[in-house]
């Protein structure tokens, strides 16, 4: 089956984000006064093929764990579903 994960990747909440405190400052000289807080991340999509659901979460977690995620500074999390034909 193919598979096609959606992850998220975030800093951990005690690391700095520069790249927040900017986009943060521009939108602000932009008029968006309510804006209080911007945290910057990535977002990866990957097609995959796999036997099952469970396998797929396993190779997506693995990935994220070995290569896609800084562990020492990000989070992350996924969504799993069945890649558009």
């Amino acid at each position: 089956m193919m598979f096609l994960a959606r992850v998220y990747v975030t800093l951990k909440p005690m690391v700095n984000d520069p790249q927040g405190l900017t986009v943060k400052g521009g939108l602000h000289t932009l008029g968006f006064a309510a804006v209080m807080d911007v945290r910057v991340g990535k977002f990866i999509e990957v097609t995959l093929e796999a036997p099952g659901r469970a396998e797929a979460q396993q190779h997506v977690e693995r990935m994220c764990r070995q290569l896609l995620v800084n562990p020492v500074i990000e989070t992350f999390r996924f969504d799993l579903e069945p890649a558009p034909v």
